[in-house]
């Protein structure tokens, strides 16, 4: 295949090639579609998991390979994988995701190599994930995440907001910013018949999923309207959204994890996408979201403040009485103020969360990296 990144050797280092990873894999699919548009060839090395073996079609075209773990899972110790990594003659390492023992193993690499190594943190630098765990995170740090952000070529911001909080924990002020590619447009649709109101992702605290549904509560909904929450996560996570939803009026259901027909069917239907999150790097599931069309309701922490100023998106706060007033004007839209909300998402998805624009910006990228070294 041709292109600039073509003959070259591109390693995907991360803790989960599987939902388990939540939206850090989805960016992990998306950005390995993008290096194989650019010529590139994808090798992708993960801790190994239950839903592995699940999610292996969606890195279809990339090598695949899933280190075993010894120990707690929460550590992600794999004694194999630097040797993996070295054993891959790979050009390039990126990391997605921080804060386990992947990020050991690519410094290791790095140090041994003295190829470019790039750390995408996907917002796990924000202050409300590095407040959670503080004694572990003190740890990790020390053992081996400053040497890591040390010795990578570049760190990667999703958003400029990003890019200060890792000058603040790293040190290091010249991060690459660039967003997350969305995925290809959705065919354009009429606005859909009915009021469902979609969420899609992880179940964590950090999303907020309990206020949602107390919110939804309290909005002024037109009849039929329903709040649809599809994705998966820790048992106790699930039990508590359960108990919530227990209590609602038979509006609100609980999908389980969607993928593929089903997540675009549920997209296609869909009146808004809603994410009241307290933290996120940039969200895949806005981005898939505008590229079918679909207005947004969401907080300042989607990191997306560009989706408020082209009237794609409804700003909402955290508690369940400012939740409930976004929803109430997100449903109250009328078919042409929804139309319009959907051309702004479809604008956005097509132009700087395209895959073309965001490739062009990794080619320049890795481009300098590799000149970089060639070098030295």
């Amino acid at each position: 295949m041709s292109g600039p990144l073509a003959g070259r050797r591109v390693g995907l280092l991360t803790a989960s090639a599987s939902r388990s990873g939540g939206g850090v894999f989805e960016a992990v699919v998306a950005h390995a579609a993008l290096i194989r548009s650019l010529g590139g060839e994808v090798r992708v090395f993960a801790l190994d998991d239950a839903d592995a073996a699940h999610d292996k079609d969606r890195l279809q075209g990339c090598a695949v390979d899933l280190l075993r773990i010894v120990g707690p899972r929460q550590v992600g110790y794999a004694p194999d994988m630097v040797k993996a990594l070295c054993a891959a003659n790979l050009d390039i390492l990126h990391l997605h995701g921080i804060w386990m023992y992947p990020s050991r193993a690519g410094a290791a690499w790095a140090a041994r190599t003295g190829r470019p190594y790039f750390v995408s943190p996907h917002g796990m630098l924000d202050p409300w994930i590095t407040a959670r765990g503080r004694w572990k995170k003190r740890i990790a740090r020390i053992g081996y995440e400053r040497a890591s952000w040390a010795r990578a070529a570049a760190l990667h911001a999703l958003t400029a907001r990003e890019a200060t909080d890792i000058a603040r924990e790293s040190g290091r002020s010249d991060s690459l910013v660039i967003p997350n590619a969305g995925p290809a447009l959705a065919p354009a649709t009429a606005a859909p018949a009915g009021r469902n109101v979609v969420y899609i992702g992880r179940v964590h605290p950090k999303k907020n999923l309990v206020a949602l549904a107390q919110g939804w509560l309290q909005a002024n909904r037109p009849a039929g309207a329903r709040l649809l929450i599809a994705g998966w996560g820790d048992p106790a996570d699930v039990a508590e959204l359960e108990a919530a939803i227990a209590t609602a009026d038979g509006s609100v259901e609980f999908l389980g994890p969607v993928f593929g027909e089903r997540k675009a069917k549920l997209l296609a239907e869909a009146r808004l996408v809603v994410l009241p999150s307290h933290s996120e790097g940039l969200p895949m599931a806005m981005l898939e979201a505008w590229a079918s069309g679909v207005p947004t309701v969401m907080t300042e922490e989607c990191n997306l403040a560009i989706g408020f100023d082209a009237g794609a998106a409804i700003r909402c706060g955290y508690d369940a009485p400012a939740i409930a007033a976004a929803l109430t004007a997100g449903l109250g839209l009328n078919d042409a103020g929804w139309s319009r909300m959907s051309d702004a998402a479809r604008a956005l998805a097509d132009t700087q969360f395209s895959q073309a624009a965001v490739a062009a910006q990794w080619a320049q990228a890795y481009g300098a990296a590799l000149k970089a070294q060639a070098a030295a």
